[in-house]
């Protein structure tokens, strides 16, 4: 049955409506398990403002490990016992190919990453021309190289950049528990800095940290002031030897209470589901979707295994939709 109450306030949502403390109040308290009375308001406005298309993207570890930040969840940092590879950055050639490969698969996006707190001219000067080869064959590329200068991200626009990740990882209020060794604002301030070299923003966070709903909307407020354009959200699969590794896991529902508040908050931004979807919503993978998700990141992820593409786009064209 349709809640027509919260079905009214998405339609107002999509005619430009932001909902006011109260009515953000009345989804924070509404229990996970009546998380379906949000689902077809939220369906009403990604429908709204993408239709029936569902962005696909997958990402390729350019640069693993021994990273000095200690992000409590992060198999990477130095500061833990995480059995994580450790790298350097690969060629520009072995970037570029693995861009080739991935589009290959049918999917829209491709994102290089790279672990540490940021990169040397000469690692840049390598991400730059991988861009460049990948652009000049079409290829929509992103990037998610840590903390970059104004300098560095308008070499990057220039290279043919068109997307730059940084995840806010979590809640302003929720981020000394989760990190240390920078602070929050140094996290928008690259977020802002990208915004300004015209570059679009993808920025989002790990849900299951142990935040509250409450971060969650404190969160969606954050990235609604930021202005990005895309909101990845992770949710937490837990990894023996970082601090985080007897976290209980989240439930699907709480999962997809999640997706649905962001959609209210953020309507007209894409909603990318990526890391921890498989162990986390399990067989109610289908229904982030009619929570409001409008893509997946698919394949594998930094240091596990993922979805293989060609299920997610299958699964993707099965409900009616549209992969790109």
């Amino acid at each position: 049955m349709i809640d027509f109450k919260l079905f009214d306030l998405a339609w107002a949502v999509a005619d430009g409506h932001r909902l006011t403390p109260s009515e953000q109040k009345l989804l924070l308290e509404l229990p996970y398990e009546e998380t379906d009375r949000l689902m077809p308001g939220a369906q009403l406005l990604r429908r709204t403002f993408f239709g029936s298309n569902i962005s696909v993207c997958s990402i390729a570890n350019a640069k693993s490990g021994r990273c000095p930040e200690d992000c409590a969840f992060c198999a990477q940092s130095v500061h833990y016992r995480a059995k994580a590879q450790y790298y350097p950055l690969k060629s520009p050639v072995q970037l570029a190919e693995t861009g080739r490969k991935t589009v290959s698969q049918g999917v829209g996006r491709f994102s290089l990453v790279t672990s540490g707190r940021g990169l040397g001219p000469n690692e840049l000067h390598k991400v730059a021309l991988a861009v460049s080869d990948m652009a000049a064959e079409g290829i929509y590329t992103c990037a998610s190289l840590g903390v970059l200068s104004a300098e560095q991200l308008l070499t990057l626009k220039k290279s043919g950049l068109n997307r730059y990740h940084h995840n806010l990882e979590t809640a302003p209020g929720f981020f000394s528990r989760i990190c240390t060794t920078h602070e929050f604002s140094e996290r928008v301030h690259t977020v802002r800095l990208a915004r300004q070299a015209d570059l679009s923003v993808c920025s989002g966070a790990v849900f299951g940290l142990g935040e509250s709903d409450a971060q969650v909307m404190e969160l969606a407020l954050t990235l609604r002031e930021l202005e990005v354009d895309a909101v990845p959200v992770n949710f937490l699969v837990t990894i023996p030897g970082t601090p985080l590794e007897k976290m209980t896991r989240i439930s699907p529902l709480r999962c997809l209470k999640i997706i649905c508040l962001l959609r209210y908050m953020l309507p007209d931004k894409e909603i990318i589901i990526c890391g921890g979807r498989v162990e986390n919503l399990g067989e109610l993978q289908p229904l982030i979707f009619m929570a409001g998700a409008s893509g997946v990141m698919t394949g594998n992820y930094l240091t596990r295994e993922g979805r293989d593409a060609r299920a997610d786009l299958k699964l993707i064209r099965d409900l009616g939709l549209n992969p790109g």
